[in-house]
């Protein structure tokens, strides 16, 4: 059983950024594909980012790709979501995903999901 706790969100202007961290429970963490999702109000929840454990690729969503990175500190079982000139469509619930397994690309057969953290971005 994994547990999962974003944090680092907020309400911002357009143009900030921020940091949104994911940290887990289990000695595992590092073996573990780690995925990021946002759901903004009235729409699904979609694919932002993800991470392979296995060997260090990253995904991102095309509407994010230049403004969003992850990256992940196993030592301290984060994992990490820069998000730099924030727009108000950036507004939504983020949640972190982890998976024991290699999960490539927009996928959302994750295992474990953390309760999310709200971003509100204002003009």
């Amino acid at each position: 059983q994994v547990q999962l706790v974003e944090s680092g969100g907020g309400l911002v202007q357009a143009g900030d950024s921020l940091r949104l961290s994911c940290t887990g429970s289990g000695r595992t963490f590092s073996r573990y594909t780690m995925g990021w999702f946002r759901q903004a109000p009235g729409k699904e929840r979609e694919f932002v980012a993800s991470h392979i454990w296995s060997d260090g690729a990253t995904y991102y969503a095309d509407s994010v790709k230049g403004r969003f990175t992850i990256s992940r500190d196993n030592a301290k079982s984060t994992v990490y979501l820069q998000i730099n000139e924030l727009k108000p469509e950036d507004t939504a619930v983020y949640y972190c995903a982890a998976d024991p397994g290699i999960i490539r690309g927009p996928r959302n057969e994750y295992r474990y999901w953390g309760q999310g953290t709200q971003v509100t971005v204002s003009l």
